[in-house]
């Protein structure tokens, strides 16, 4: 990730959302989806995969799991919202996801 990443605007997060990423939605400048799994051990390997697309990037997600549904947050702490690289990640997690 690059320590200069830019903040994206308001309009350019909903266009992304509208035209790309429709599982998604900001909730306190982040960008957040939950995914419900089948059963626990599908959505703990959801996770697995998750973390090593972010390992890779080297920008990660904050997860929460709860039994079978796991809610991702995504921003850009250091460019403090949402930037490129978070919508990145959102669509390599909605290919994870299925």
């Amino acid at each position: 990730m690059s320590p200069m990443a830019e903040l994206l605007t308001d309009d350019q997060i909903d266009l992304a959302i509208r035209d790309h990423l429709p599982e998604w939605k900001v909730v306190d400048n982040e960008l957040v989806r939950s995914v419900k799994k089948p059963t626990f051990m599908d959505g703990i390997r959801l996770v697995a995969t998750v973390a090593q697309l972010a390992e890779s990037m080297n920008h990660h997600p904050d997860i929460d799991i709860r039994w079978t549904t796991i809610t991702f947050r995504l921003a850009t702490h250091d460019a403090g919202g949402i930037t490129d690289n978070d919508l990145v990640l959102a669509r390599h997690i909605d290919t994870a996801a299925g």
